[in-house]
C-alpha cells in the first residue's frame, strides 16, 4: 500500500519525467516515447489503485492504454482494475490480450487463471494456472500454486487443494494467504495442533483478520482452552463487529 506522501512524490516523478519525454520526443522514435508515457501512466494507476481509488486509477490506466495498446503489463492491470468494479466481460477481455502480446508472462496467467477460476472456469483457470507455476524463470511460484489450491478448493477437491498449499509453503513458507488456508483446513481435518501451528507462522508476518480470530477461537474451543477461545471471541468483536464471522460467534454458547 503507498501512503499519500509517497504517492505524491511519485506523481511529481512521474510527471517531470513526462515532460522530459515529450520534450525528447523530438530527437527519440515515436514508439520509443509513447512506451515511456504509457509506462509513466501505468505507474500511476498502479498506485491509485492501491490507494481504492478507482476512478482515477481507471482514468490513468486508459491514458496508458492509449498510448501503448501492445503492452501486456498495461491490460493486465486494466484487467485487474475491471475485475475490480465488476465488470468481468471487458476483465476477461484485457486478460486474454494480455495472454496473446506476452504468453510467457506468469504474472498475467497467474493473474488470468485466478480469474477465471472466480469465474468457475475452473478447468481453463487451473490451466494458466499451471502454466504460471511450471514457468522456470518464475520466481514467484508460490502466487500461482496458492491460487490453483484456492481453485481446487472452490471445486471441492481439498485434499489437491492442500497439496498446492503445501507446495505453495514449499517454495515460501512465510506466504500468509497458503498458512491461512492451511490453517483452516487443519481445523476442519480435526487437526487442532498443526492449525494453531499454522496460526502462530501467520502472526509473524501479517496481523490478524475475522477469518484467522473466528478458527481461531474455534480451534481452541475444540481443544477446551475456554480463556483462549474467549479472547479470541472478545478481538473479533472488538476489531470486526459487522463481519460475518462475528454474527456467527454470538450465537455460539459460552
Amino acid at each position: 500500500m503507498i501512503n499519500l506522501a509517497k504517492l505524491s512524490v511519485l506523481m511529481l516523478c512521474s510527471l517531470l519525467l513526462l515532460a522530459c519525454v515529450t520534450e525528447s520526443g523530438r530527437n527519440t522514435a515515436d514508439k520509443t516515447t509513447a512506451a515511456e508515457k504509457a509506462q509513466i501512466y501505468l505507474k500511476i494507476g498502479i498506485s491509485y489503485m492501491d490507494l481504492n481509488n478507482l476512478n482515477v486509477a481507471k482514468e490513468k490506466l486508459e491514458t496508458a492504454l492509449k498510448w501503448d495498446d501492445d503492452n501486456a503489463d498495461v491490460h493486465n492491470a486494466v484487467a485487474v482494475l475491471y475485475e475490480r468494479i465488476k465488470k468481468f466481460e471487458l476483465a476477461d477481455q484485457h486478460y486474454q490480450t494480455a495472454t496473446d502480446l506476452a504468453p510467457e508472462n506468469y504474472s498475467v496467467k497467474n493473474n488470468y487463471g485466478r480469474f477465471l477460476c472466480d469465474q468457475k472456469k475452473y478447468a481453463e483457470g487451473l490451466v494458466h494456472l499451471t502454466s504460471a507455476f511450471k514457468m522456470p524463470l518464475n520466481n514467484r511460484k508460490w502466487l500461482a500454486l496458492t491460487n490453483a489450491g484456492r481453485c481446487k478448493m472452490q471445486q471441492g477437491n481439498k485434499k489437491i487443494a492442500e497439496n498446492y498449499f503445501r507446495m505453495a509453503l514449499a517454495t515460501h513458507r512465510l506466504y500468509a494467504p497458503a498458512l491461512l488456508e492451511m490453517q483452516k483446513i487443519s481445523y476442519h481435518q480435526g487437526k487442532y495442533m498443526s492449525a494453531r501451528a499454522f496460526l502462530q507462522r501467520y502472526l509473524s508476518i501479517a496481523r490478524h483478520n475475522a477469518i484467522t480470530l473466528w478458527y481461531g477461537f474455534q480451534t481452541e474451543r475444540s481443544m477446551g482452552n475456554a480463556h483462549l477461545a474467549e479472547e479470541y471471541r472478545q478481538k473479533l468483536f472488538a476489531r470486526y463487529p459487522s463481519s460475518t464471522q462475528s454474527q456467527q460467534l454470538k450465537s455460539v454458547a459460552h
